[in-house]
């Protein structure tokens, strides 16, 4: 699900593994909408997404969350490390845990609704 919305990019040239949410993309863009409908805080631009991702991978993997950096837009948010065989595998396992996240709609709102005062909303 969301297959063209979120993306794996490795870039050892540059030394550097991103995952990126590309939330302008059309499925990601009226998953956005129906959150803010329901929150009203949660315009879903690259902040909130961002505000979003790293308190739920914070609350499901704690660990992950102090290995990575993130780099939000208006347009899309981005995760990412330096390249390396060990943070490849890390940056797979955060793409997992957002694509999970996004996977079941009646469960990501369950989960706003009861984190929504917790979550660091732009």
């Amino acid at each position: 699900m969301y297959d063209d919305s979120i993306k794996l990019i490795e870039m050892p040239e540059h030394d550097s593994i991103s995952v990126c949410v590309y939330c302008e993309n059309d499925g990601l863009f009226a998953l956005g909408e129906r959150i803010n409908a329901r929150f009203e805080q949660a315009y879903m631009n690259g902040y909130n997404w961002d505000a979003l991702i790293k308190y739920y991978i914070g609350k499901h993997d704690p660990e992950l969350m102090t290995q990575v950096n993130t780099d939000p837009e208006a347009g899309m948010f981005s995760a990412y490390t330096t390249f390396s065989d060990q943070n490849l595998a890390l940056m797979k396992l955060f793409e997992e845990h957002v694509r999970k996240m996004v996977s079941n709609e009646n469960l990501l709102m369950q989960f706003i609704e009861e984190n929504e005062n917790e979550i660091e909303w732009d």
